[in-house]
C-alpha cells in the first residue's frame, strides 16, 4: 500500500511495521516502535547490501537491501521513544536507480506506486540538472521509467 504526499512530493510506500520513501540519493525509513521505547532497546545493523533492526528483541527488518548503500554514512534516530527513523545513502545515486522494495523479496511496491516514484525521481533529477529553473506545479509525464531520457549536453 502507498500514499502520495502532495505537499511534501513523498511517495511512500506503507508496510506492516511503519513506511520508506525515496530520493535519488537516499532512502528513508520510519520503524513504529512501542511507546516508551528507549535506544539501549533497539539493534539497527546496516551493512552495504543489508540491514536488521531488532526492537525489544523483536526481529522488525531483517534482509538483503535492494541496492547497495553507504553504511558507513548511513544513521538512525529515535524520536520521542515511539518512532525511530532510517537513512540510508544510495550508492547508486541516479534516477535510473530506482527502488522496487527496501528488502528483496518483501513488500514490493505496487506498479502504480513505483510510475509514481520513477517520476518523483526524475522531476528531482531535471531539478538536479537545471537549478536556475522553477519546478514548482510541474509534471513529468512521457517515459520517465528508468530515469527519464537521456538528453545529450549540447
Amino acid at each position: 500500500m502507498s500514499d502520495f504526499d502532495d505537499k511534501s512530493g513523498v511517495i511512500a510506500c506503507k508496510t506492516p511495521w511503519g513506511q520508506w520513501w525515496q530520493t535519488i540519493e537516499e532512502v528513508f525509513i520510519e520503524v513504529d516502535v512501542p511507546k516508551d521505547t528507549k535506544s539501549k532497546e533497539i539493534k539497527c545493523e546496516i551493512k552495504p547490501n543489508s540491514i536488521r533492526v531488532v526492537v525489544k528483541e523483536n526481529t522488525i527488518l531483517d534482509g538483503s537491501l535492494f541496492e547497495t548503500v553507504k553504511a558507513d554514512d548511513s544513521l538512525w534516530t529515535l524520536e520521542d521513544r515511539k518512532l525511530m527513523r532510517i537513512c540510508l545513502l544510495k550508492c547508486h545515486a541516479t534516477a535510473a536507480h530506482c527502488w522496487k522494495s527496501l528488502i528483496r523479496g518483501q513488500d514490493e511496491v505496487d506498479p502504480m506506486t513505483l510510475s509514481e516514484m520513477e517520476k518523483k525521481l526524475t522531476l528531482q533529477r531535471f531539478q538536479m540538472e537545471n537549478p536556475g529553473f522553477d519546478f514548482s506545479g510541474a509534471d513529468v509525464t512521457g517515459n520517465y521509467s528508468g530515469g527519464g531520457p537521456q538528453l545529450s549536453a549540447s
